[in-house]
């Protein structure tokens, strides 16, 4: 079912700014939806908000419509008085560690597909996606930074990034298949503030593990300030490519200062082999890929938001206490979160290796469980 459709152009006391909507607005990747749409219908700045999610939001000052992002029906929502919206932010995605991934990438991918072709038709200006500076890859011989011009070279190997990956192709062809639509593309640096990923459960081990020989960089990204960068975007203060994230990284030894939580250790073919293994066996939601942005730098100068006057509200070291606070209590071997009981009984006996693998104790099961 669909809210009534106001003149919403009329609908914000006559202000004059631009019409946005928000795919995702009852949630989105990491409640970013929710936000940048409470946001949007609050700021003087913006005309009118239509918000469209498979569930109603608590937004009241939105024009709500429920709707999967995959229907058709889509473009007709994008022109609530016969006039198209001006910009529309897609934030209906799913990243979910849990979520299978053939599903989940069917969703992403014919989603965005389904967003950019019915802005085009509808005759939206512009579209904002979300994306991640996972596309960039974390490589040995990455710069650090990356110029946020720099080529995309991750790959399909961790978790969601194949999925990105696509939304990143789908955006650089848009325009030459809709020509007049624009597609402003937002990459946050590791996304924290009530968000559950590969990157934020490493920092629930007991022990920090660190790959033999590598050098990683950590930078954060806050949700407050991905939502304050969607609305720059949103409101064409912004355009192109753009990288949200903290000024400058932490260096691996600055992180276990900051954080009290010692590193272990291990060879690369050990820790690889391992969280392959065990994501092959089905015990863990991260794929072996997912270790590389724990290995290699990809941090990511922010200087297109600063040009436009943008400045992040958060410091790496603050975002990184607040990760941690979230984070207290919980137990992660090699991404897979264990209950209490668990915790207990493999954290005990396995002492410091487990907090990358707990490989025997859990390949062992895993085998007798299959009759192997």
């Amino acid at each position: 079912m669909s809210s009534p459709e106001p003149n919403v152009r009329a609908a914000r006391n006559g202000a004059a700014g631009p019409v946005v909507a928000v795919t995702g607005a009852a949630g989105g990747v990491g409640g970013v939806g929710a936000l940048l749409t409470a946001r949007l219908a609050a700021s003087p700045e913006t005309g009118q908000v239509i918000a469209l999610d498979e569930r109603r939001g608590e937004t009241d000052g939105a024009v709500w419509h429920t709707l999967d992002v995959r229907d058709p029906e889509l473009a007709r929502r994008l022109r609530p008085d016969g006039e198209p919206a001006d910009v529309v932010v897609h934030l209906a995605l799913d990243l979910d560690l849990e979520s299978d991934a053939a599903a989940r990438t069917a969703y992403n991918v014919r989603g965005t597909q389904t967003v950019l072709t019915a802005a085009a038709a509808a005759g939206v200006r512009r579209v904002v996606l979300c994306t991640s500076a996972m596309v960039y890859g974390a490589l040995q011989d990455n710069d650090v930074p990356l110029a946020e011009d720099a080529e995309l070279r991750a790959t399909a190997e961790a978790t969601g990034v194949g999925d990105l990956l696509e939304i990143e192709r789908l955006a650089e062809r848009a325009p030459r298949a809709h020509p007049g639509l624009e597609v402003t593309v937002v990459r946050p640096a590791v996304l924290v503030g009530g968000t559950d990923t590969a990157l934020t459960r490493y920092f629930e081990s007991p022990r920090l593990l660190v790959v033999a020989g590598s050098r990683p960089c950590w930078q954060f990204c806050h949700v407050e300030d991905l939502v304050s960068a969607l609305e720059y975007a949103a409101l064409g203060k912004v355009s192109g490519e753009l990288v949200v994230a903290c000024d400058g990284w932490l260096e691996q030894e600055e992180v276990e200062e900051l954080s009290g939580i010692r590193r272990m250790e291990l060879p690369s073919a050990v820790a690889l082999g391992a969280a392959s293994r065990l994501h092959r066996l089905g015990l863990t939601p991260s794929p072996a890929g997912d270790l590389a942005y724990t290995m290699y730098p990809w941090v990511v100068s922010g200087s297109r938001l600063h040009d436009a006057g943008w400045r992040p509200l958060w410091t790496n070291e603050e975002v990184l206490a607040e990760l941690l606070d979230e984070v207290a209590g919980r137990h992660t071997v090699a991404g897979r979160r264990l209950g209490r009981k668990d915790a207990a009984t493999t954290l005990g006996a396995a002492g410091a290796t487990v907090a990358l693998v707990g490989t025997a104790a859990l390949v062992r099961r895993a085998r007798r469980r299959r009759g192997r």
